[in-house]
């Protein structure tokens, strides 16, 4: 059996200004000087938990190509928004530090587009046309847009998706200033490829100064001739000289003044009341191409940010974070959803999706909606075919459910006080260019990321039989490797499993998350009932063997979870001959599996524990209870 290729957007975004494989393996640990890498030793020793999951989450998507979705699973909506907060603070402090190390390789500051940079930006988005060099592709330095955007604000809208546009325009809008947006509406350039190896990264645009010059000297020939005709004793009685100079005046200032007018239009409305005002309309609902404008509109914001990284010399990528969705309605939710798939999925759009959900909420909203034809109204397919990086917090951990608990009987003013000291923390780290992981340990994690994908790529090994075909779930095997081996190797360093193992893992559980989750359940309840010396030499397929006759049971309930699984068969061969995982090795790993959704457990064990319950009854009374079905 020929094993399946990994797509070439698993690992590099199209057009090419995203990075590519190899880019993507060697920038996974960015490199530092030994002094500042032994100093943060002590402070990796100090984080908490769900410190550590933020931090692997925020140095991966720095280097993960875009537009990419994160699906940020976890039960409660307070502590969604904190990991929220720790990712957007650990972004920030590797944006700090790529600068730095950009500044030392090309000794070239970064532009900016405000003050006199203002000037300057003006001065190329009328005259030149950015071009995309291998001299831009080698930059690393990049600066990540946050945009907060909570549903619950918007949910009396009556099109919720249309909030989330607006408020991606809006932020944009004012990050830039809104000068430099509406005068390349009216005159920007989207960039183009350089030919050969050119690293000339602005060209002239000829026609347009053509035409600019050409006003400008027919505006001058016919001011002078109209002054002429008004001042030159002897000429002042020709009439016709003075109409033909207004004329000649007239149409060459009329091209200058509908330039001006329609910048000053775009300057005035913005794209977020154009959109605004098109929802308001009464025909919007059957106006043919609404949403061909509002895509439009969301071009234009692709485009200018791709001009916008090439002046300022940086990568940029716009994090969008989406928060309350799960306190919507249904429709609401699934409007949100088409609106990330359908209008914000250009794959040249350097957008960063962070969705902070509970799937035990959403997917019920999803469920209930219109959206699920053809999809045998499953929600979990639904959410899979919208998230490309699954990252599911497992549960709190015994630091930070202590850092949870300081945080919780501290005062106000002590945790004014803590967000000022993190202020001055990110500030020190942009000086000093803070590493937060020694040498070492990051050439060990690239390492064994070359391993895992090596893995991956080889046709002899038998992972690769396993790999599905599809693009999307490929691309979230990929996208969770990197975080699966750092957490593995923070936790338990030189003891943690091989690479081969871990990525082994991965792909179990992104291909079986119904029949891993039910193997994990009844271990976990194994556990629970006593010790057993045992219990931890056991594989894991004969955990499942013995307990298959119970899941068999449950296929009425746990349907749609039963319907994410593969191939029943292969499953068969990868547990219990390639790939046969103890039961103790399912416990090294379920503390860093990110990629399956934790919400599917929590169900089993509802479910079990209702059925014991119903058996214990049963007994009680006297009744024969029927013996549980066998798996065909």
């Amino acid at each position: 059996m020929e094993p399946p290729a990994l797509p070439a957007d698993a690992c590099g975004g199209a057009g090419g200004t995203h990075g590519c494989c190899e880019e993507h393996l060697a920038c996974l640990a960015p490199p530092g000087d030994a002094h500042h890498g032994a100093t943060a030793e002590g402070e990796h020793q100090e984080l908490t938990e769900d410190e550590l999951y933020c931090r692997c989450l925020s140095q991966t998507l720095c280097h993960t190509p875009t537009p990419v979705t994160v699906g940020l699973y976890a039960p409660c909506g307070q502590r969604l928004d904190s990991l929220l907060g720790k990712v957007t603070g650990f972004m920030r402090q590797e944006m700090f530090r790529r600068e730095e190390a950009e500044l030392r390789r090309s000794h070239q500051r970064p532009r900016s587009p405000h003050g006199w940079g203002l000037l300057q930006a003006l001065w190329y988005l009328a005259f030149y046309k950015p071009i995309i060099t291998e001299t831009h592709l080698r930059r690393k330095n990049m600066e990540f847009i946050f945009i907060r955007f909570s549903a619950w604000q918007y949910a009396g809208c009556d099109k919720l998706w249309a909030g989330l546009v607006t408020t991606l325009c809006h932020h944009v809008r004012h990050h830039f200033g809104a000068l430099p947006l509406s005068v390349f509406h009216v005159m920007g350039a989207r960039p183009r490829f350089a030919s050969g190896f050119s690293q000339r990264e602005w060209a002239l645009k000829t026609g347009a100064c053509l035409k600019l010059w050409a006003l400008l000297l027919v505006l001058g020939a016919g001011l002078g001739i109209l002054l002429v005709a008004l001042l030159v004793p002897g000429i002042k009685e020709h009439h016709a000289l003075k109409v033909l100079g207004s004329a000649v005046t007239s149409l060459s200032g009329s091209g200058l003044v509908l330039g001006a007018f329609s910048v000053l239009k775009n300057l005035v409305i913005s794209e977020k009341h154009k959109i605004e005002r098109l929802t308001d309309s009464e025909r919007f609902t059957s106006q043919l191409g609404f949403m061909s404008k509002v895509r439009g509109e969301v071009e234009v914001l692709i485009h200018f940010l791709a001009f916008m990284e090439i002046f300022e010399r940086r990568r940029l990528r716009v994090v969008l974070e989406i928060t309350s969705l799960d306190t919507c309605y249904p429709e609401k939710v699934a409007g949100v959803l088409n609106a990330m798939n359908t209008l914000l999925s250009d794959p040249a759009a350097p957008f960063i999706f962070i969705l902070a959900v509970d799937p035990s909420v959403i997917v019920p909203c999803l469920e209930q909606t219109g959206c699920m034809k053809g999809l045998a109204d499953n929600g979990y397919l639904y959410l899979n075919r919208t998230v490309t990086l699954p990252f599911s917090i497992p549960l709190m951990g015994a630091r930070s459910r202590l850092s949870c608990l300081e945080a919780a009987v501290q005062t106000r003013e002590d945790l004014m006080y803590r967000t000022i000291a993190r202020n001055v923390e990110l500030r020190r780290a942009k000086h000093r260019n803070g590493s937060s992981t020694p040498p070492a340990s990051r050439h060990r994690v690239v390492r064994c990321i070359h391993e895992a994908f090596r893995c991956l790529h080889c046709r002899d090994d038998p992972l690769a039989r396993y790999l599905p075909s599809n693009s999307t779930n490929l691309r979230r095997i990929v996208n969770t490797i990197p975080i699966t081996l750092r957490l593995l190797l923070h936790r338990a360093g030189a003891a943690a499993p091989p690479p081969r193992a871990a990525a082994a893992w991965v792909v179990l559980a992104d291909q079986w998350p119904c029949r891993l989750s039910w193997a994990l359940q009844c271990l976990e309840d194994s556990w629970q009932r006593g010790p057993r010396p045992d219990l931890g030499a056991r594989s894991l397929w004969s955990v499942f063997q013995e307990h298959v006759g119970e899941l068999s049971g449950l296929r009425q309930p746990l349907h749609n979870v039963l319907s994410l699984d593969g191939d029943p068969e292969l499953f068969h061969s990868f547990l219990a001959r390639d790939f046969p995982f103890s039961a103790r090795d399912a416990l090294t790993f379920l503390g860093v599996t990110v990629n399956l959704d934790h919400s599917i457990r929590h169900k089993m064990s509802l479910l079990r524990g209702l059925g014991r319950l119903q058996r214990a009854s049963a007994v009680s009374r006297g009744v024969q209870c029927p013996p549980l079905p066998q798996a065909p």
